[in-house]
């Protein structure tokens, strides 16, 4: 599996209800069960905590995620595949998926679906993974 490869996975996703929690796609994902769908879809499946706070201030287990996953840390240059994480307010994280450079797909509780855009400019980056 490759970056491209996630990519194309996520990308398959937008669209898809936006639900706190989801991990179907069939009813609905949040930013992590965007990831976690990606994941499956390309032979990755991952196995997560079955709740987690709305607002905190960091996932402790999201290290040992992205490791399970076969994702290593990254930096420089966004390529399709990368896993952002984000800080969109002072006491929220996120996560993205870069389909390309400059666009991410993620789940917009807003907009209540998964999404395609570019990353939002008030978003502080706290990490990336990719798949080596």
């Amino acid at each position: 599996m490759s970056g491209a490869d996630l990519a194309h996975a996520a990308l398959e996703l937008v669209g898809t209800r936006f639900r706190w929690l989801g991990r179907d796609p069939a009813t609905g994902l949040d930013c992590l069960g965007v990831l976690v769908a990606a994941l499956a879809r390309c032979g990755r499946p991952v196995v997560l905590p079955r709740r987690y706070p709305l607002r905190r201030t960091g996932l402790p287990d999201l290290d040992a995620l992205a490791q399970a996953a076969g994702l290593v840390v990254t930096s420089g240059l966004a390529v399709p595949g990368d896993v952002l994480l984000v800080r969109p307010a002072p006491l929220q994280v996120h996560l993205a998926i870069h389909a390309t450079a400059s666009r991410v797909v993620h789940a917009h509780a807003a907009a209540r679906r998964v999404v395609l855009g570019p990353p939002a400019p008030d978003w502080h980056e706290l990490g990336r993974w990719r798949l080596p």
